[in-house]
């Protein structure tokens, strides 16, 4: 139950009812459940491209050639994928920062994946940059960063999600209308005459 409980969204009575299956369940099935975990664990890798689980060194999105490879959607965490594929709206890349900027937490700039979107720019397919990153103080202080470092890179819009969604709100809570409302509206992000984010 303890370690059941060490999950995203399981209390304590969750763990237990979860506990209590497991104890009724065969123990071939809470084998093959407990190697899935291990497996998973194991070996799962991140695309050397976009920084998205994988279980080869290219993700199946970036491998897959039938994508606009001129945009690319920066996004928080794997999860945030999921959910902007759910909507059927979006068919560039993605990159995956692996969190957000915040020194409450001691996450610095230099523990994203920030370094590798700029590598990805430099191939020089890219066109568009869409920020779709959470809209609490460390998602629009990231997004700030990120602009900022693009500024090095000529020739890119920058975008974000139109605000359809929510101050405050993540990726994976709201619904996939939304989401898709907010691909669409997406705004591009204005810069004075000397590239500056404004």
């Amino acid at each position: 139950m303890g370690e059941l409980s060490k999950l995203p969204g399981v209390g304590k009575r969750t763990a237990l009812r979860l506990a209590i299956h497991l104890l009724r369940t065969g123990r071939e099935d809470v084998g093959a459940l407990a190697e899935a975990i291990r497996r998973f664990r194991d070996e799962i890798r991140y695309c050397k491209y976009c920084n998205n689980l994988s279980d080869d060194e290219v993700c199946p999105i970036c491998a897959d050639l039938r994508r606009d490879r001129t945009t690319v959607c920066v996004v928080e965490h794997v999860k945030d994928v999921l959910s902007i594929e759910n909507t059927r709206q979006y068919n560039g890349l993605y990159h995956v920062l692996g969190g957000v900027i915040s020194p409450m937490q001691g996450i610095a700039p230099s523990d994203l994946k920030i370094d590798l979107l700029l590598e990805n720019i430099a191939r020089g397919e890219i066109r568009e940059v869409i920020l779709a990153l959470s809209t609490s103080v460390e998602g629009e202080t990231t997004a700030f960063y990120i602009t900022r470092r693009l500024e090095e890179c000529a020739g890119i819009k920058i975008t974000s999600l139109a605000r359809g969604i929510g101050f405050g709100d993540e990726l994976d809570y709201a619904d996939d209308l939304t989401i898709a409302h907010a691909l669409h509206n997406r705004t591009e992000i204005h810069r004075d005459e000397s590239g500056k984010a404004g």
